[in-house]
C-alpha cells in the first residue's frame, strides 16, 4: 500500500468516526421540547464517505458517480434511460422543454399551445409552459388533490398537446384514465414524480408510465443530495433530446473529458456552418447547463441503496396516522389511496370538512405552537398568486370548469410528515396534539 493509500485510508476512518459523533441521532424524543419536523435527511456514514471519496478525487463535474447513480436509479425504476440534474424544478424544465424540440416533428410543442394541468400543485410544474410560451389549462383536483381524468375532455381543444401533473403527495394519480385520455388524443404524458419516488401503480413504478417522468432530491424528498433530481424516459428520441438540452443544447453526445466519441469531429456538415466545424461545438437546441455535480450523486448513490426503507418507513408511518386519526373521519377529510395503486406517501393529509367551527390556520397554528411543523399543499390554487396578476385568463392561461376543489384545498388543508425519522412517539404526539385541538373546541370523535 503506497502513502496515498495509507492516508486515504486514515481520512476515511476519521470521517466514520466523525460521523458517529457529529451525527448520529440518539433517537430520544422530548414531548416539551422536541421539535418534529414534516420532513428532513436521513443519512449516515456512507453518505460522508462517498462525498470524501468524490471530493478526493476532485472530479467534481458530473462523472462517475453520476454514471453509477443514473444506472443504479433506472434499474431501480426499470427504465432505459435516467439523467440525473442539479433540481427537481430543473427536470420539470427539461422534461416539458424537450417537447419543444423540432426533432418531435409534427408533435413538437409550439408557443400557443396548450398543456393540461392543475394549479393545486408546486409552481415549477406549471412554470416551464408559461416560461416558453404554451397555454396551461387547469382542471380540478379531488380531495387528495390528483388531477380528475373525468375533467380532461372539457379541457381539450384543437391546441392540446400534452398532460403534465404531479402525483399528490406520493398518492398516484389516476394513470389509467390519464394514459388512455393521452393516447386516444396523441397527447404527450409528463410525470411529476417528485413527491411520489417508489410510489407503484398497477404494480409498476409513477414515473415510468408517460413519455417522461422526474424526481426531485431536494432534503425533504424521498431521498437526497442536497439539490438534484432527474429525468427518465424509455423514448431514445427523447433521451438525445433530453441530453441535449440538459448540456448546453449541443449537439454532440461525447461525456465530460472526452473527444469524437463519434469519429467525425472535424467532417460533419450542421446547418449553414462550414464543413467539418468542430462538433462539440455545434448546438442543435437552445439549451441550459443542468447537470449536478459528482459530489452530489456521490451521496445519491448511498442514498439510493437505502430507498426501499425509506419508503417501506414512509408507507408505516402513513399507515399509523390513518389508524390512529380514523375517528376523526367526520371533522377531517382524511386521504384516500387510489384505486390499483401502492403510494409512497410524502405526506398526511387533513382537509377540514365544512361547517368545522375552525380554520386550517387555527389548526396549523395549535400543530406549530406544539413544535409540530406543518405545511399548506404548496401553491393551494396557483392561479390567484401574484405570479399570475400579469396574465390574462384565456389568454396566457384557461380554466377548464372551476376550481373547486382546488380553492377547498387552498382554504381547508395542511399536511404533516411521515418521513422515515419519524419514530412512533414523535407520530403518537402529533395524533394527541391534532386531539386535543379537537377536544378543546367541544367536537366530537367519530365512533371506530
Amino acid at each position: 500500500m503506497n502513502k496515498i493509500d495509507e492516508l486515504k485510508n486514515s481520512i476515511m476512518s476519521q470521517i466514520a468516526e466523525y460521523y458517529r459523533l457529529a451525527h448520529r441521532d440518539d433517537g430520544v424524543f422530548d414531548a416539551t421540547h422536541s421539535r418534529i419536523n414534516y420532513a428532513g435527511r436521513i443519512f449516515d456514514e456512507n453518505e460522508l464517505l462517498n462525498l470524501t471519496d468524490a471530493a478526493l478525487e476532485f472530479w467534481l463535474t458530473a462523472g462517475k458517480w453520476t454514471k453509477q447513480f443514473e444506472s443504479g436509479l433506472a434499474d431501480f425504476l426499470g427504465i432505459k434511460h435516467v439523467l440525473l440534474v442539479n433540481s427537481g424544478s430543473s427536470a420539470n424544465l427539461l422534461a416539458f422543454m424537450a417537447l419543444t424540440s423540432p426533432l418531435l416533428g409534427e408533435r413538437t410543442i409550439k408557443r400557443g399551445d396548450e398543456v393540461i394541468t392543475v394549479a393545486a400543485g408546486f409552481p415549477t410544474t406549471v412554470a416551464p409552459i408559461i416560461q416558453y410560451g404554451a397555454v396551461p389549462v387547469f382542471v380540478d383536483v379531488d380531495l387528495n388533490g390528483n388531477i380528475r381524468p373525468d375533467l380532461l375532455n372539457a379541457a381539450l381543444s384543437v391546441k392540446t398537446k400534452a398532460v403534465f401533473a404531479a402525483h399528490t403527495l406520493g398518492n398516484p394519480f389516476a394513470l389509467k384514465e390519464v394514459k388512455d385520455f393521452c393516447r386516444h388524443h396523441n397527447l404527450w404524458l409528463i410525470e411529476d414524480n417528485c413527491d411520489a419516488l417508489g410510489a407503484q401503480y398497477q404494480n409498476c413504478y409513477t414515473g415510468t408510465f408517460g413519455d417522461v417522468g422526474t424526481s426531485s432530491f431536494y432534503p425533504p424528498h424521498h431521498m437526497t443530495m442536497g439539490e438534484g433530481g432527474a429525468v427518465y424516459t424509455d423514448n431514445p428520441t427523447l433521451k438525445k433530446i433530453l441530453l441535449s438540452m440538459r448540456d448546453w443544447g449541443r449537439d454532440c453526445w461525447c461525456e465530460t473529458g472526452f473527444d469524437n466519441t463519434c469519429g467525425c469531429r472535424f467532417s460533419g456538415k450542421f446547418g449553414t456552418l462550414p464543413e467539418g466545424y468542430d462538433h462539440k461545438y455545434v448546438y442543435s437546441h437552445f439549451g441550459y447547463n443542468l447537470k449536478a455535480t459528482d459530489l452530489q450523486a456521490a451521496i445519491g448513490c448511498a442514498q439510493l441503496e437505502k430507498l426501499p426503507e425509506f419508503i417501506r418507513k414512509r408507507r408505516e408511518n402513513f399507515a399509523f396516522l390513518r389508524s390512529s386519526l380514523r375517528d376523526c373521519r367526520d371533522i377531517f377529510i382524511l386521504p384516500e389511496t387510489t384505486e390499483n395503486s401502492e403510494p409512497s406517501w410524502f405526506g398526511f393529509m387533513l382537509t377540514r370538512r365544512d361547517n368545522t367551527p375552525f380554520s386550517r390556520n387555527e389548526l396549523a397554528q395549535h400543530l406549530e405552537a406544539n413544535r409540530i411543523q406543518t405545511r399548506n399543499l404548496f401553491a393551494g390554487n396557483l392561479t390567484r398568486h401574484p405570479c399570475f396578476e400579469s396574465l390574462v385568463e384565456g389568454c396566457d392561461y384557461r380554466i377548464a370548469g372551476t376550481l373547486t376543489n382546488t380553492d377547498k384545498i387552498m382554504n381547508d388543508s395542511l399536511w404533516i410528515g411521515v418521513y422515515p425519522g419519524m419514530s412512533e412517539a414523535k407520530l403518537d404526539y402529533m395524533v394527541k396534539t391534532i386531539k386535543k385541538f379537537i377536544k378543546e373546541i367541544g367536537l366530537k370523535f367519530a365512533r371506530a
